[in-house]
């Protein structure tokens, strides 16, 4: 590990110890040198060093195991896309934006590699949202929730949740989206059908026109 300059501060340690991971010195689940060590390769405080650590804590790079020490996580989690999303808080096109450009891609994936047990996961979602023609709006995130994990991705599944909260939180500051849960229903029916059939082109199609349709009902277009 490079030696840190006394002037640098702990956003620069949070880097060394990442690179420990990304140069493959130490592995997903491995343990952390010791803080005595750390603050012996890294020639900074202890002090410096712990406002590192609680840093890539906060981010889900690390867990802190009592009397057994400090370990890099398996899976990295939706903290570091939750910290992202929340300078772009309010900003609406933006955060639609991010949602069809994830989803887009994890119902393609979803397409080639949902399983059987998911599919009727999904269905029971659907069967939920038809019994429930107004405050359906956890059951439609759940059906998206359900979408991206079926894409079997570690490395995507951490950004879904964050994503869709945030689009939540975005949503609920501007007046009440005009839902029409016949639509909806229509949308998510052809996005299911897509996934059943194991179509990756009609799965993005299908998924492209719900996306679109509450894109637009957001986004006003900018006027000329």
């Amino acid at each position: 590990m490079k030696s840190i300059k006394r002037e640098t501060m702990s956003k620069q340690v949070v880097d060394q110890i990442i690179e420990l991971l990304t140069s493959r010195q130490l592995n997903p689940g491995d343990k952390l040198p010791t803080e005595a060590e750390l603050t012996d390769m890294l020639f900074v405080s202890r002090p410096v060093l712990r406002e590192a650590l609680s840093s890539l804590e906060t981010m889900g790079m690390i867990q802190r195991k009592t009397r057994e020490g400090t370990f890099f996580s398996y899976r990295i989690g939706s903290k570091p896309f939750s910290i992202m999303l929340a300078l772009s808080a309010g900003d609406i096109p933006a955060v639609m934006e991010a949602r069809m450009a994830l989803e887009l891609g994890l119902v393609t994936m979803a397409a080639e590699k949902i399983t059987d047990q998911q599919l009727e996961q999904l269905a029971e979602l659907m069967h939920a949202m038809s019994l429930n023609t107004a405050g359906y709006e956890q059951i439609d995130k759940n059906f998206h929730r359900m979408i991206a994990y079926s894409a079997n991705n570690p490395i995507l599944e951490g950004s879904i949740d964050a994503l869709l909260n945030m689009f939540d939180k975005t949503t609920n500051q501007i007046a009440q989206i005009d839902r029409d849960h016949l639509v909806t229903m229509q949308q998510h029916q052809a996005i299911f059908d897509a996934l059943s059939k194991r179509d990756p082109l009609a799965a993005h199609s299908s998924m492209y026109i719900h996306l679109s349709q509450v894109r637009a009902k957001l986004v006003k277009p900018k006027l000329r």
